[in-house]
């Protein structure tokens, strides 16, 4: 059983930065793509990035290019968010999510296709 666990949200002011986490258990990390999303309060869920492991290669929104950063660590199974420069139209709950099949530029932000979930995580940015 795929289980996504997000944690390091929480409150910041504008300017400010915060790193998520997302430990995945049961997940066959390699040649798969994860991601994060975001949803705001009376927004639709939209995508933030994405990392393919089966190339390494990252994707992001526009609107958090060079501001935020996806990384991983095999080792750990864990994906990272790095988010610096926050803005308070950053404010959302954030999930990880993983698919078990590739992504690129075309697909990567499509919500359903990606197969599991996390519990999502809390970032609210003030100004």
């Amino acid at each position: 059983q795929v289980q996504l666990v997000e944690s390091g949200g929480g409150s910041v002011q504008a300017g400010g930065s915060l790193r998520l986490s997302c430990a995945a258990f049961g997940y066959a990390y390699s040649s798969n793509c994860m991601g994060w999303f975001r949803q705001a309060p009376g927004k639709e869920r939209e995508g933030v990035a994405a990392f393919y492991t089966g190339s390494d290669r990252t994707y992001y929104a526009d609107s958090v290019k060079g501001r935020f950063t996806i990384s991983q660590d095999n080792a750990k199974n864990t994906l990272y968010l790095q988010m610096n420069s926050l803005k308070p139209e950053d404010t959302a709950m954030y999930y990880c999510a993983a698919r078990a099949s590739w992504c690129t530029n075309y697909n990567w932000a499509r919500s359903n296709e990606y197969n599991y979930w996390g519990q999502g995580t809390q970032v609210t940015v003030s100004s």
